[in-house]
């Protein structure tokens, strides 16, 4: 059984070795904002564990078993945030911290009866994909917004940042999950986009731009 501390570093490999793998340790660092030596130390006690492979200057892989349990941690975290926002009315900005603390409850009971009192969802509030008891995620097909030109419309699915001020944002200018789009124009100078929603034209940044994920 591994503690909350070694369930979060798992955690964080996982969703680090998306976009890179091997995963460096100085990335994990930077996330979990601790030093280098911390997050060195720790990977060895996960290798003893069997839970990571580490090869030094090279970095960290996930082995089977470890891949598994941080798996088990996103799907009781994402389940848990749709628990919060269907049922407990939070926003989808509101979740993320408490959901940390749920995802760390150890009864596969408790979860599973979660999955079927939601109806086994298969996304989580931002539009994540929540895997099955068995590790399977179900197959989602989006894009970046900035993937999108002119005229082009799509539905928003996901967002790729979930930080509190950027969905409060997203909040206010109507761009939650769900919504129709409509591409007006991407402007070359900084790639800032203008589109259209519902009745309503707005101009996003391309930074906001890059984190909204759409579905045609």
């Amino acid at each position: 059984m591994q503690s909350f501390t070694e369930e979060n570093y798992l955690k964080i490999i996982y969703h680090l070795s998306q976009d890179q793998n091997p995963v460096q340790t100085n990335a994990i660092a930077d996330r979990m904002q601790t030093k280098a030596a911390s997050v060195t130390d720790m990977i060895k006690r996960l290798a003893e564990k069997e839970l990571v492979d580490y090869v030094k200057y090279q970095g960290v892989t996930l082995t089977s078993q470890g891949a598994k349990t941080a798996i088990d941690i996103v799907r009781k975290h994402r389940l848990w945030e749709v628990f919060l926002v269907e049922k407990l009315n939070f926003k989808w900005d509101e979740v993320h911290e408490v959901a940390e603390e749920l995802e760390h409850i150890k009864s596969n009971l408790l979860v599973e009866r979660l999955d079927a009192f939601l109806e086994f969802p298969k996304v989580d509030p931002h539009g994540d994909p929540i895997p099955d008891k068995n590790g399977n995620f179900a197959a989602l097909s989006f894009i970046k917004l900035t993937k999108l030109k002119a005229n082009d419309e799509g539905t928003i699915t996901g967002v790729s940042e979930h930080s509190s001020p950027f969905l409060k944002h997203l909040e206010k200018l109507g761009l939650t999950l769900g919504k129709r789009i409509k591409i007006i124009e991407v402007i070359d100078f900084d790639g800032s986009v203008e589109l259209q929603i519902e009745e309503q034209k707005i101009v996003i940044s391309r930074e906001v731009a890059k984190h909204i994920l759409v579905s045609k």
